[in-house]
């Protein structure tokens, strides 16, 4: 159809040049439609092509380049163990053996610390003396070196970041200083926050390796996330989790097994320095009849005070003691399916979302505390 904006009706009287004008006029036009319906053309499968649904994404089958396992070894009296040899251990990963690629048994071993601080109302009773020791901690585990570095975390009705990764412990050392306890208690956020929201140091999680250590009771009223949540991204992480109790003899509760769940999965441990441990030595209430009530220590003589505060000692003591005198072994795991008879645990598939791994020692009276496995893939998108 002819262009209505430059084609006039053909008249025969019209003068040559005339003519020519207005066949050229037409001719520019149909060339102008034909690229612009080109273009609406090219447009419309560009559209297409991108509201499609994207190709599926390749599953990670991969294996992890390497699994760190960081082993406490114990006599029957729960002395640390320090003299054992690379030879001495065995890992298995789902029953099978692995060749140990890296050992280490180095003194104040590169770490990062995070300290999680509970400031929820239950902490109001004892605060003073849970400043003091975790004053303590962060003074012996961060003496200034750039090879160990930490963070303070404190969790009240929510989670919070108080100091990121540094070698400075005076820095928070002045935030804890300022802390006054009250709310509730998000210690699942603070853990989950730990774990990915601060800032990292070069070589993590192998050197230098994780560790958190919380100061509470286990309780949890205020977090988002779930305890599944947490102790499923603290092993993707490779963190190990101890803890310092601060629940007193006699007032046990179930937010304590929170607690217990979280540092056997992570291969550490808790200290519970008021709990029962600390009238061990002490002879029974009953037998030491006073006027003001029957306890365990005379009452007026300041041995109460004496024997909590040489028990938080003792507490802070074995969790230095702990960190810095461990076994740190590595290997890359050898997830082959052709399982021997003798290893009838054997994992036949290599799909397997999670891990066991177990350390054996070929010694008599010795408690070894580890991990309890690992994620060899990382979390399904």
């Amino acid at each position: 159809m002819p262009n209505k904006l430059f084609t006039r009706k053909f008249d025969s009287s019209m003068p040559p040049r005339s003519r020519i004008i207005t066949i050229s006029f037409t001719k520019i036009s149909c060339a102008v439609a034909a690229a612009a319906l080109v273009a609406v053309c090219i447009v419309s499968i560009a559209r297409a092509q991108s509201q499609a649904p994207a190709p599926p994404q390749p599953i990670y089958r991969s294996a992890p380049s390497e699994v760190i396992v960081p082993v406490t070894a114990t006599d029957s009296k729960g002395r640390f163990i320090s003299d054992l040899v690379q030879s001495d251990f065995h890992i298995f990963d789902e029953g099978r053996e692995q060749k140990i690629d890296y050992f280490s048994h180095e003194e104040r071993q590169p770490v990062v610390i995070g300290f999680l601080i509970d400031t929820g109302n239950r902490m109001k009773v004892d605060w003073k003396r849970y400043q003091e020791s975790t004053t303590e901690l962060m003074l012996n585990l961060l003496p200034g070196d750039k090879k160990y570095a930490g963070y303070l975390i404190t969790y009240g009705d929510t989670a919070e970041l108080v100091t990121d990764t540094s070698s400075d412990s005076e820095a928070m050392v002045q935030k804890i200083g300022k802390i006054k306890p009250s709310g509730g208690a998000a210690l699942f956020d603070a853990i989950y926050m730990a774990c990915t929201s601060r800032k990292t140091v070069l070589g993590e999680p192998y050197e230098p390796r994780r560790v958190l250590i919380v100061i509470g009771d286990g309780h949890d009223s205020s977090s988002k996330k779930s305890l599944q949540e947490v102790e499923e991204i603290a092993q993707r992480n490779l963190v190990t989790i101890y803890a310092m109790d601060t629940v007193a003899f006699g007032f046990h509760n179930d937010d304590e097994e929170n607690l217990a769940g979280l540092t056997s999965l992570t291969g550490g441990k808790i200290e519970a320095p008021l709990g029962e441990n600390m009238y061990k030595d002490i002879s029974g209430y009953l037998s030491n009849v006073q006027d003001a009530g029957n306890y365990a220590i005379q009452v007026g003589t300041g041995g109460y005070t004496a024997e909590v505060q040489k028990s938080i000692f003792l507490s802070v003591s074995n969790l230095i003691g702990e960190i810095t005198t461990q076994y740190v072994m590595r290997y890359h795991p050898d997830l082959k399916t052709d399982c021997a008879p003798e290893q009838p645990k054997c994992d036949t598939s290599r799909d397997k979302q999670y891990r066991h791994v177990k350390v054996t020692v070929g010694l008599p009276n010795v408690t070894l505390r580890a991990r309890d496995g690992y994620y060899p893939f990382p979390v399904p998108q």
